[in-house]
């Protein structure tokens, strides 16, 4: 297992984590993923092997359609850094882009089928 630290822009949110080694990520076409075009890990994270460092109140959150899923964002810089996923409420997918080290941009990925949900 690998610890992955990462951040919004600003760093008013701040995580660290811990997982398999990155080797692809994860797109979704759902209507909300196509708009944010991030690449994502390709497992979930347990919510006990992810720290979160909030300051404030600077992490959003926005809910639509089940509510299950919640997409958090930072409300100064507006940078997506996580959700956490409708199929498994309270598991976490990290934004790639966000990861101190990982270049998200040269990542090969999947893309999975949310727009079918």
């Amino acid at each position: 297992m690998n610890t992955y630290a990462g951040s919004c822009h600003c760093g008013a949110i701040q995580f660290e984590f811990t997982g398999p080694q990155i080797a692809s990520g994860l797109r979704c076409n759902c209507s909300i993923c196509r708009r944010k075009g991030a690449t994502m890990t390709d497992y979930v994270v347990g919510p006990k092997d992810i720290r979160i460092k909030v300051a404030g109140d600077a992490l959003g959150t926005y809910v639509f359609g089940t509510g299950l899923a919640k997409h958090h964002f930072c409300r100064i810089c507006g940078i997506y850094t996580f959700h956490q996923t409708r199929r498994q409420p309270g598991f976490y997918r990290i934004n790639t882009g966000c990861l101190n080290g990982v270049d998200s941009s040269n990542l090969p990925f999947k893309v999975y089928d949310g727009a079918s949900l």
